[in-house]
């Protein structure tokens, strides 16, 4: 387990705004807003991390909690004081006194960087994990919700895929579904996706329905080209190639205005 000192990036000598301003940028990652989005279990994984660093800051930044917290953490309070120095034998005269040689004065501990720099930006990659992983988890929900009984679809290069079941009435099956999750969904990202859906083998029986998940979405006319030439070069899928881009902040989309029902169905799911 952390301590109070790891939980919110500082040193054990960190003066009190020091420690302040360190709780005030860590408590922000996990904030209710910034994951009402998400599921109950990460909104609950959120809850338990903000009343540590809660705990970690009310105790250190009270001066007796903190002494008494520190006597339970190794290398943390004040150091200890040097040891005094060994007198010269009474019976020594002056001269020899004088004669000894000064002790040498111990070497000093070179400046450490300051802990934060490399520590915060380790956190802030964590807490990106943390939200990365939620919204998978989110999305993969409302795929099992609405396609209950899905195959399995494996490509690689996409983190989720199934085949949903058709219904037994329908002379058409459902579309086959992937996902991929991208740091923001651009038009770069769309051109990417090109060279991964060449894998794909081809089924004349269903539409693919592609969607691209990132916390950043660029807007319609950005997307459009790049959309446009993905569809036009990716011939060999068989079906109808639908391309839905996700923003994983606010589960918005840009919907295809031919999307199947049950693309729909699911982003419906999705918003909060």
């Amino acid at each position: 387990m952390k301590s109070h000192y790891e939980l919110l990036g500082v040193a054990p000598d960190a003066p009190a705004e020091e420690i302040k301003r360190a709780f005030r940028r860590e408590i922000a990652k996990y904030h209710p807003d910034k994951v009402q989005h998400l599921g109950q279990e990460f909104q609950d994984i959120a809850s338990v991390r903000a009343a540590e660093l809660t705990r970690a800051y009310k105790t250190l930044t009270d001066p007796g909690l903190r002494a008494e917290y520190d006597t339970t953490v190794p290398g943390a309070g004040a150091p200890t004081p040097p040891a005094a120095p060994e007198p010269v034998p009474a019976a020594a005269p002056a001269a020899a006194q004088r004669a000894q040689p000064a002790e040498p004065e111990p070497p000093r501990a070179a400046p450490q960087d300051p802990p934060s720099a490399s520590q915060f930006e380790r956190e802030r990659a964590g807490a990106r994990q943390f939200v990365s992983r939620a919204a998978m988890a989110r999305f993969r929900a409302a795929l099992d919700a609405e396609c209950p009984g899905a195959q399995p679809y494996l490509v690689d290069g996409f983190e989720i895929g199934c085949l949903p079941k058709g219904a037994f009435f329908s002379f058409r099956l459902p579309p086959r579904l992937l996902a991929r999750q991208t740091a923001a969904v651009t038009a770069e990202a769309v051109g990417q996706t090109a060279s991964l859906l060449a894998r794909v083998k081809k089924d004349g029986q269903r539409d693919l329905c592609v969607f691209l998940l990132g916390e950043e979405l660029a807007p319609p006319s950005a997307l459009a080209p790049a959309v446009a030439e993905l569809r036009r070069r990716v011939t060999g899928a068989g079906g109808t190639l639908f391309i839905v881009p996700v923003s994983t902040q606010d589960w918005r989309a840009h919907m295809p205005a031919d999307a199947p029902d049950l693309v729909r169905a699911i982003l419906a799911r999705l918003k909060p």
